[in-house]
Formats: structure tokens, sequence, C-alpha cells
């Protein structure tokens, strides 16, 4: 059964045994696991990543099936899930283990997903989609938390943080965070300074390097790659900024084909694209076709997938993705 995360409200948490939280926005989905199921102390929480729950199987369900009725309700989150958990739903809805919740967490999933079928389907069942939030959402967040801690950032830094957020609060919280502890000691917070503090100005190559990924400049891709150390976390942070900004470009080539007029078309774009990404924007325009591009976002969205499921050898699937357009 879909139901939209602002409808938990309206169902109680014993309503459904099993929840299926998916998509990009993982802050998000952080914050309704925090209001909607870890606010009674009566419960207890008990979180594992999908193979350890698997690898210890019959242990943890054969301690669900003798819980005693003094036991605290459980509660069970399970991270970076695939397809393999799939069987291990079906045994414990076959033995009907009432005083357990579960909270399943996931990346996106595809439409032929099983597992997202198995949810979408089972009215006994809750399958939760989190979406990337959109700019004005952003915004919003934003401009709610300079007013709380009572600060002031001219338009263009919240612009930049939004842009910076690639869609996911969780990343906006972070340099929000910084942005705070910055403010402690300084009243004064200039838009050099917000570039300073935040993760793509700390790491410009990964901004750099989607930026020759999407003008198709293959030298300067392999130049970037070779000379940087990236981690696993940086993996997923090159993909998400590539996949942010070929979701801008494609709205760009959209708006493009329709009145031929690109400089007209980059002044237009929200957020601003900054005076020195422009002429970027434009080879990028030039190097590609709309059908195109939007099946390399929907391979960049497999690629994320894969990355989390194999975590150990992401530097390794980024660069062969990277560098094979």
């Amino acid at each position: 059964m879909i139901i939209k995360y602002y409808e938990l409200d309206k169902h109680g948490i014993d309503e459904f045994k099993f929840y299926l939280f998916y998509g990009k926005n993982e802050g998000l989905q952080n914050e309704v696991l925090i209001n909607k199921f870890k606010n009674s102390t009566e419960d207890q929480m008990i979180k594992y990543e999908e193979k350890e729950f698997i690898n210890n199987f019959d242990d943890i369900l054969s301690e669900l099936l003798n819980i005693s009725f003094f036991e605290k309700r459980k509660k069970i989150i399970i991270s970076r899930i695939s397809e393999k958990i799939n069987k291990y739903i079906d045994i414990i809805l076959q033995k009907k283990i009432s005083e357990t919740i579960f909270i399943l967490k996931s990346g996106p999933l595809d439409k032929k997903s099983k597992l997202r079928a198995l949810f979408e389907k089972n009215k006994d069942l809750a399958i939760v989609p989190f979406y990337e939030d959109d700019n004005k959402k952003l915004s919003q967040l934003v401009s709610e938390f300079l007013i709380d801690k009572n600060i002031k950032l001219s338009r263009e830094s919240i612009n930049l943080l939004v842009s910076r957020a690639n869609g996911d609060r969780k990343n906006l919280r972070i340099e929000l965070e910084k942005i705070f502890n910055y403010s402690i000691s300084n009243e004064k917070i200039e838009y050099d300074t917000v570039q300073k503090l935040t993760n793509l100005a700390e790491n410009y190559s990964v901004n750099e390097l989607a930026d020759n990924y999407l003008i198709k400049n293959k030298k300067n891709t392999a130049k970037i790659l070779n000379e940087n150390n990236y981690t696993s976390e940086d993996c997923i942070l090159i993909l998400r900024t590539i996949l942010n900004k070929s979701k801008r470009l494609l709205g760009i080539l959209e708006r493009y084909n329709k009145i031929n007029n690109i400089d007209e078309v980059i002044s237009n774009t929200r957020p601003p694209i900054f005076w020195k990404e422009k002429e970027s924007v434009k080879n990028q325009v030039r190097s590609w076709k709309k059908k195109d591009l939007m099946n390399k976002i929907y391979e960049i969205n497999e690629i994320e997938s894969l990355i989390k499921s194999n975590s150990n050898n992401s530097v390794n699937i980024i660069s062969d993705f990277i560098v094979n357009y």
C-alpha cells in the first residue's frame, strides 16, 4: 500500500508491521523515522545493515518468536536493502510476528523492482516514497534555520547552499551546521565564506569533475580522476553532483529547444547560474541531446544503487562509469 510520508500521521504505527522507505531523500527519511517511530521510550530500537540481518536471520527470528510478554516492543530498522530481503519478509509474515515493527530503508527503486511491487500490491504492507526536495522547499528550510539562529545571509549565499544540497535536506543540514558554527564567533558571513565552508568548495574537484563530464571533455575528466584519491563517500557525492547538474541541464535543453536562445534560457534559470558557470553550461547544451541525457539520468540512479550495494568497489565503479560515456 502506497502512503505519502505526510500521510503517516493519519495512521497508527501499529497499522502496518512492515514499512518500506525508499528514494533519494535520505535526510527526509531520517526525519520521519525520528519523528514518527522513535518517539516512544517504551519500544526497543534495533538497527541492522541488510547483510548483517540476513547473516544472523535464524537467531533474530528465534528471538522474535520467543519474545517475552514483559519485554519492550521491538522496532527493527534494516538499511541498504536489496531484492535479497524479499524471502525473509515472506518468512516473517508467515510466522505472524505481532510485537515487532520492521522499517526497511532503501535508495531509489525501479518500477520493475519485485520488492517495490510486493509492498505496493499488499494492503498490509506500507511503502513510502521519498523524492528529492525541490529548490523551493530547500530554500524554505534555509530561511527557517537562519531565522531560528538569527543569522543573515545574502540571497546569493542561500542559492548556493540550495544548489549544493543536491535535492537532499540531509546534505543541507550538514552545511547549515557549518554556517551556524562559524556564526558563533563571526557576525558577518560573506558569500566567499559560504563557498569555503561548504563541501563543494572544499573539494572543488568534484564540481569540476561533474562539469567536465557533462561537456564530454574526456582528457580533463580522466586527469581529475587520476589526481584525486576519492573515497566511497566521495563517490556518492560525485554521482549526486552529476545528477543534480544533469537535471538542471535537462530543463535548460527543454527550454532551449522551444525558444532557441541559450543566453535567455540561462538568464532565466532558477536557482541562478553564476557567471563563471555560464560558458560551461553552454558547452554542456552543445554536448547533449534531450533523449540521451534522459537515459543518462536513469543510468546515474542505477549506478548509485550499485555503489551502495558494493561500497568496497565503489571507486572502480564510478571511474568506469565516468570514463565510458
